[in-house]
């Protein structure tokens, strides 16, 4: 390196990096390190963060929810992480969880579009005839999911996940 006044701290740096470089064979990392820019790899993950409390959310699912099924933790996964609850808190998932659940809960509505999602996943993925429930009917026995089980297993749910998220 010269002793050039003239020669800025930045033009040693550039100098200093093209030393070390030198004798340094090239490698994919390192070109990818180079794409994505000065600070980008230093201690920030590269999930962002809308991803990373999908991820919470689907992994507190998949192992605290009775799900005789198997397929409503993915139709709750898919119905929070679409809904505006997430999207104005990332840093708290598992409340966004808790929160949209008794959203569901305190309308019939919603809960009964619920248990129709739930039915047609279940159909689709097993490739049988839903079993949807019909006013003023008692529902299938071999339904995995009705009205009744489904408010039963979420209000289960919640009562566990209260303790979690606090």
């Amino acid at each position: 390196m010269s002793e050039n006044p003239a020669v800025t701290p930045s033009d040693k740096d550039a100098e200093l990096e093209r030393e070390i470089r030198a004798d340094r064979k090239f490698t994919l990392s390192e070109a990818i390190g180079r794409m994505a820019g000065g600070g980008m790899m230093k201690g920030v993950s590269p999930v962002t963060r809308k991803r990373q409390a999908e991820l919470e959310i689907q992994g507190y699912l998949g192992s605290h929810l009775t799900d005789p099924g198997g397929v409503m933790s993915g139709v709750l996964l898919r119905r929070v992480t679409e809904s505006d609850l997430l999207l104005g808190d990332y840093e708290h998932p598992l409340a966004v969880l808790a929160s949209y659940l008794r959203h569901v809960l305190g309308s019939e509505y919603l809960l009964k579009e619920l248990v129709r999602e739930a039915d047609t996943e279940w159909g689709r993925v097993f490739g049988e005839r839903p079993h949807f429930e019909k006013e003023g009917c008692p529902p299938d026995p071999d339904d995995p999911y009705t009205h009744e089980s489904v408010r039963i297993t979420l209000s289960q749910f919640i009562e566990a996940l209260g303790t979690v998220e606090t």
